[in-house]
């Protein structure tokens, strides 16, 4: 009996001392912005850039090898994200690019790499993102540029043909396809609204649950979210954010047909980042069609040992039959032996555009 009246007590003096826990987090949170605040003075002082990726990552490495107690460690990078994003807003409001509407997966990236206090700014379209950042309007454009079943974004690649902003960010984010409506049930379903890609990837599922409901295609998740929303009987096949926004109910979660769905998006940007722990280099080549030709631009990296990690065709659309390749491979472009095989490509190439480098991403959830 003891023991029952005293366990209320002991855990209402716990709770105590966790308010206080929580109270010096709030003062040391405080604390913390007035250091932002003077780092940002002298930043402005001495004309340095105000956002410095390579800053962030250094953060999450040093919590990660110093992390030891029972708080999960994969929440540290999102809890952190979080107190950067808003420290960040104090200096300047960072204004990020990205393919919209809101609800889509490239929203979900945004907010992945740059947090909830940035200011997203919705894009039509590919070309716009990456105009606004040309024109200074945002100072990152975030667009998908693979996904792991549908293939290359084809559109993002050309882009940086003649664009002048260079990669300085990738992110990997999982993308959950749900079933997200109004109606309670897919019974009371009549029409269910996608992206193309969406209804690529939860075909199966379709035609074993939903065979007799018509599917439309849309432009984007976040459309179809948001017709979802507004139209009687129709259903979208969209995120978990996107239920949030636009208050549907998720009827079936997980409906995509291949488990690891995974969709890549590049950061782009007018400066490429410093060297990290770990980096990826992309760049854009055209050779001349001759026999042996991609053999040969591809041995500088093999005689290095350098990794390739993804390499893609695409039309040069400036003379017939002339292709541009886009690579992505392992290092920093100012490791010496990377500038060795550049310099060796180089030789043989049309043109060569190194594109940037930057940190490999970390898989993360939508």
């Amino acid at each position: 009996m003891m023991e029952q009246t005293n366990s209320p007590m002991r855990i209402e003096e716990t709770r105590q001392r966790i308010d206080g826990i929580d109270s010096e987090i709030l003062r040391l949170l405080n604390r913390r912005a007035e250091l932002v605040l003077e780092v940002g003075r002298l930043k402005a002082e001495q004309n340095l850039d105000f956002h410095v990726p390579q800053r962030e990552e250094e953060i999450y490495a040093r919590l990660s090898a110093e992390h030891t107690g029972p708080f999960p460690a994969q929440a540290l990078r999102p809890v952190f994200r979080e107190v950067i994003s808003a420290c960040l807003s104090l200096e300047h409001p960072l204004r990020v690019a990205y393919l919209g509407p809101r609800a889509t997966f490239c929203h979900l990236a945004a907010m992945e790499r740059f947090g909830l206090s940035a200011q997203l700014l919705a894009m039509r379209n590919i070309a716009e993102v990456f105009v606004e950042v040309e024109k200074g309007n945002a100072d990152f454009g975030v667009a998908p540029v693979e996904n792991s079943t549908e293939g290359v974004v084809s559109h993002t690649l050309d882009m940086f043909v003649d664009s002048p902003l260079l990669i300085c960010g990738e992110v990997v984010v999982e993308a959950a396809l749900h079933l997200l409506s109004k109606a309670p049930t897919l019974a009371e379903v009549r029409k269910i609204y996608s992206h193309p890609h969406g209804l690529a990837e939860s075909r199966k599922w379709l035609e074993r649950n939903a065979a007799q409901v018509p599917v439309v295609e849309t432009s984007s998740t976040g459309a179809a979210a948001e017709i979802a929303a507004s139209e009687p009987g129709a259903a979208a096949i969209s995120s978990e954010l996107a239920a949030s926004l636009y208050d549907l109910t998720v009827l079936h979660r997980r409906i995509e047909d291949h488990p690891n769905n995974l969709t890549r998006f590049l950061v782009v940007g007018k400066k490429s980042a410093p060297p990290t722990a770990e980096d990826k280099t992309s760049i854009l080549f055209s050779i001349k069609d001759r026999v042996g030709a991609l053999h040969r631009m591809l041995l500088p990296f093999a005689e290095r040992r350098i990794n390739l990690t993804k390499i893609e065709s695409r039309p040069s659309k400036k003379k017939v039959w002339e292709y541009v390749f886009y690579v992505d491979f392992e290092g920093h472009a100012s490791e010496p032996r990377v500038q060795e095989a550049l310099a060796r490509l180089q030789e043989d190439c049309i043109f060569l555009k190194v594109l940037g480098s930057y940190a490999k991403a970390a898989r993360s959830e939508a």
